[in-house]
């Protein structure tokens, strides 16, 4: 019988006795009536009482006949010659034998129970709800364990990483047939580390792998292993892999690894002891210790390899590093195919067209937008979801929230019309950019007054020199039309030039695209603790001459690439006009509206700069 079960049988032995209780009651106030002992007295020199039982407290007996319906009476003694009394009426009387052991234990026992159900209450709040053994079993594990039937995820619901998918299904087959599996003498991979950006769906993976062997699945995040009291850490990785041990086969998934395997040595006390590093020597032991025949497989994931101890990494512990990495177009599409059958789809949606659309998207990021785009269909009141409520829920998440009540004066409103313009007419001149597919001057998010929307035509894994001159020309197209137009500056060219310059540095010192600077890496892609990949004055290791001259490049690719924008703007100022009219007239164009007016566009040419060496 489980403890569900238990706890109903109970209340309903609670309930009866509850009742049984209240009918007592309720049939001695019905027919027993509570008098003063003069009334007694009264009734006995009337000869209306039959029978009395005398107790130390209490008289109780019955009437002769019913009074108003009422057979007994209880009243108080008083008369001390209430013996006589009775003896002359010839009332039968007898005397009641008090056995006070019940009342003298009830005395002692209540108090007792009561100290106890406080005390039990006060230790299971300090065990996290665990009862009495919870300040006990602090070591024990803390591992969330799913049964098959508990998982319900299965390569099925895992799309756009095929790859990792095809890594993974080895380790199904040795979790269904781990015998057959070493019958040519090769051995499992201890531990396999997932690695991969936030939401491409790591977690999602290792639970598809529980559900397609149909094993016991123990997941842990890695911060649950680190505790205030030293010791409990390591005594929580040796009951896990015990447990695991003896549900094998089974699957241990450790997320977020670089809580716990942060590479030791940094950042620790002199002297101090580390309950972390503690921790994680244990798991090292757990892993040397590890025997893979057994039927145990370690999976964990991270999204920081980089800081990972080099002894968590090495042959024999985590043997394997699969990717999941971020899904290109065609796995984008099988993302959606996954999602869309939870919505209600217009006929005619090509799911190719969200995919362009959502370049560089995680599988999270792609739930999001599908969830997003059936909300805006719900509020539009719709029957189905259509193109135009993906289109909007991929501005909603890439550009913010409209901000359509925001007020912005005559003035600015035209200056950030002149400037998305510039930054369409400029991608639309140059050979080497990404489709415009939409200009809109509607506010959004916290400081976006206007943006323009570009879509790759197609996946990219590397860039020329060409193209990154490009990618600033359009940056610095919203600037040279304000430049062109109103003679001045804003500061609405802020996260353009940011970013524009962010390029032309990476152009001059990492990927050494600068002819006198040469053919050298100044800076490399490293990203320190908190994620910040500039290194800092100190770890450069070049001199400050080459420094100075790394800056005097980086100025001359922003100048060139600044004059080259200006000169296509200065050549199309008839269509650089007439579009941002339009812009103010309607606040959004899409592509089509957009290639109608930059009929007549002026083409520019391969960027001649680029390509130039100096002598």
């Amino acid at each position: 019988m489980n403890r569900k079960n238990q706890i109903s049988i109970w209340y309903i032995v609670i309930a009866v006795m509850g009742v049984v209780f209240i009918r007592d009651l309720w049939v001695q106030s019905r027919t027993i009536e509570a008098i003063p002992y003069s009334q007694f007295e009264t009734y006995l020199d009337e000869g209306a009482v039959k029978e009395v039982t005398i107790g130390s407290n209490v008289i109780t007996g019955t009437f002769t006949s019913a009074k108003d319906g009422k057979t007994g009476f209880v009243t108080t003694p008083v008369a001390p010659d209430l013996a006589d009394r009775l003896n002359q009426t010839g009332v039968t009387y007898t005397g009641a034998v008090e056995n006070t052991w019940f009342t003298t234990l009830l005395s002692w026992v209540l108090p007792t129970l009561l100290f106890v159900g406080i005390w039990v209450l006060v230790i299971r709040k300090m065990g996290g709800g665990q009862g009495m053994g919870g300040l006990m079993s602090i070591g024990k594990s803390k591992a969330k364990v799913y049964v098959e039937t508990d998982t319900k995820v299965t390569f099925a619901n895992v799309a756009g990483v095929d790859e990792a998918k095809a890594e993974l299904q080895e380790v199904i087959d040795f979790l269904k047939n781990p015998k057959e599996y070493g019958s040519l003498g090769a051995r499992m991979p201890k531990g396999i580390l997932l690695v991969g950006p936030p939401g491409t769906g790591k977690t999602l993976l290792a639970r598809a792998v529980a559900g397609e062997a149909g094993v016991p699945f123990y997941s842990i995040s890695g911060s649950e292993f680190v505790e205030m009291f030293v010791g409990v850490g390591a005594a929580r990785v040796r009951d896990l892999f015990e447990q695991a041990r003896q549900a094998a086969p089974a699957i241990i998934f450790i997320d977020e690894l670089d809580a716990l395997g942060r590479a030791r040595g940094a950042g620790t006390v002199q002297g101090g002891n580390d309950e972390r590093e503690q921790t994680l020597n244990q798991l090292l032991s757990e892993l040397d210790g590890f025997d893979p025949s057994t039927g145990v497989v370690l999976l964990s994931a991270t999204n920081r390899p980089e800081i990972l101890d080099p002894a968590l990494l090495r042959a024999g512990r985590f043997d394997r590093q699969v990717l999941v990495d971020r899904p290109d177009r065609a796995g984008r599409v099988d993302i959606l195919k996954v999602h869309i059958k939870k919505i209600v789809l217009a006929p005619g949606i090509e799911l190719d067209d969200i995919a362009a659309l959502t370049t560089g998207f995680t599988g999270a990021d792609l739930a999001n937008l599908v969830n997003e785009a059936a909300l805006l269909a719900t509020r539009r009141r719709g029957k189905m979801v259509t193109m135009d409520d993906f289109t909007d829920a991929i501005e909603r998440i890439v550009a913010g929230l409209e901000k359509r009540n925001r007020l912005i004066n005559p003035r600015e409103r035209k200056i950030v019309a002149y400037h998305e313009m510039g930054h369409a007419l400029v991608s639309m001149a140059l050979p080497d950019t990404d489709t415009v597919h939409k200009v809109s001057i509607i506010p959004r998010g916290i400081g976006a007054l206007g943006y323009t929307i570009q879509r790759p035509t197609e996946e990219r894994f590397l860039m020329t020199e060409a193209e990154l001159r490009d990618k600033i020309a359009v940056l610095m197209g919203g600037r040279a039309a304000e430049k062109l137009v109103f003679n001045h500056l804003s500061t609405g060219a802020a996260d353009d030039l940011a970013r524009a310059t962010d390029i032309a540095r990476s152009m001059v010192a990492r990927y050494g695209m600068d002819a006198d600077l040469g053919n050298v890496s100044y800076e490399t892609d490293k990203s320190s603790f908190l994620g910040d990949r500039t290194p800092s004055y100190f770890e450069r290791n070049y001199s400050e001459a080459t420094a100075e001259a790394m800056d005097a490049a980086v100025r001359e690719v922003l100048r060139e690439v600044s004059a080259r924008a200006l000169e296509i703007l200065t050549e199309n100022r008839d269509i650089l006009e007439s579009a941002a009219s339009r812009l103010l007239e309607v606040e959004t164009l899409d592509e089509a509206a957009l290639r109608e007016l930059a009929q007549g566009l002026h083409k520019a040419g391969a960027d001649k700069s680029a390509v130039s060496v100096k002598e």
